[in-house]
């Protein structure tokens, strides 16, 4: 307080007042828009990208054989500032802010030496990866993932996702491959859909999500039975032509989340699925799976992949080590 007993506004003298006023002139070590909330769950992945394998960094020898840039599939219309990319970074957290900080963060300490290139910001898992999860819904409003491989099958996720040491690069041994896709959603062109096509087309009963034919959601798929007008399950219908009994045995763990990005500037929602899948070898997964559906899927009509990207993940950091050392150190 100064004498006539009001605050004193002026800076502590001494060490701690030139510490102090130091601190003034630099960034703050945090952005601080987190500081007051939890950890909210966060996870992070990270990926390399096919390009991250060039002649840039040294690492050219180290690149897998089955991390190629995916193929141009038919209908794909492609935003060429939606995709690719050195260094994949997912922010997984029950609130978005606290996984908007860790991206920005990130990209803040990176000033400099790398950029962001692209970004996608998701809500609403739309694929349960565990028997104890209920099935979410996509935007479209149907169940999504219903046959997804689960947590509690870990001999499928050997099989599907994880990546063996004798597959390709040791230093990759333990990881595995994520897959990317940004597909927009015709929103309003599905709103005018009668329920009968939305359902011939998803092949599964809206309200239930169980597959046309059939009562219960987790009901085994039906390709054969016909019923009065054809299959029950049409064949252009979506989980037919990406069931593993249609694509012999080819599974993929799918964790994809919802967004929304506003409007296109024409009245149309700009909306969709983040389509995110994780596979132990994207060339003989997700390509096959996603040309079967390229080519004959018709939800095609009321769908655009517009972003695409692959990356590979290597194992998790154990202690006292850091993300990709098993690559940087190979």
């Amino acid at each position: 307080m100064d004498r006539d007993g009001r605050p004193d506004d002026r800076r502590p003298r001494g060490h701690g007042g030139r510490c102090d006023r130091r601190r003034r002139y630099r960034p703050p070590s945090d952005t601080g828009e987190a500081l007051d909330l939890g950890a909210s769950h966060l996870t992070l992945t990270i990926g390399f990208g096919p390009s991250l394998f060039d002649d840039r960094f040294g690492l050219a020898h180290l690149r897998p054989t089955a991390l190629e840039d995916l193929p141009h599939f038919p209908a794909d219309n492609l935003d060429p500032t939606r995709g690719g990319g050195d260094i994949a970074v997912q922010a997984c957290a029950d609130d978005p802010q606290v996984a908007v900080h860790a991206i920005r963060n990130l990209a803040r300490v990176a000033f400099g030496t790398a950029s962001v290139r692209w970004s996608q910001l998701g809500f609403g898992r739309t694929s349960s990866t565990s028997t104890s999860q209920t099935t979410p819904r996509n935007l479209f409003g149907f169940k999504d993932g219903t046959n997804n491989l689960k947590a509690e099958d870990p001999a499928a996720l050997d099989r599907s996702v994880w990546i063996a040491p004798p597959d390709d690069q040791p230093w990759l041994g333990g990881g595995t491959y994520l897959v990317a896709r940004r597909i927009r959603m015709l929103i309003e062109q599905w709103d005018r859909a009668v329920l009968g096509e939305q359902e011939a087309v998803i092949g599964r009963d809206k309200r239930e999500g169980a597959p046309l034919g059939k009562t219960h959601e987790f009901d085994e798929l039906d390709l054969e039975s016909n019923g009065p007008d054809g299959p029950f399950i049409p064949t252009t219908a979506h989980v037919r032509l990406a069931s593993a009994q249609h694509l012999g045995g080819i599974e993929i763990l799918r964790r994809g989340y919802n967004f929304t990005d506003g409007s296109d500037g024409f009245g149309h929602l700009d909306a969709g699925l983040f389509f995110i899948a994780f596979c132990r070898d994207p060339l003989t997964q997700f390509v096959p799976m996603q040309l079967a559906l390229a080519r004959s899927d018709a939800l095609n009509e009321y769908i655009q992949h517009v972003g695409s990207a692959v990356f590979a993940c290597p194992p998790g950091p154990g202690e006292n080590e850091y993300w990709g050392q098993t690559l940087f150190e190979a």
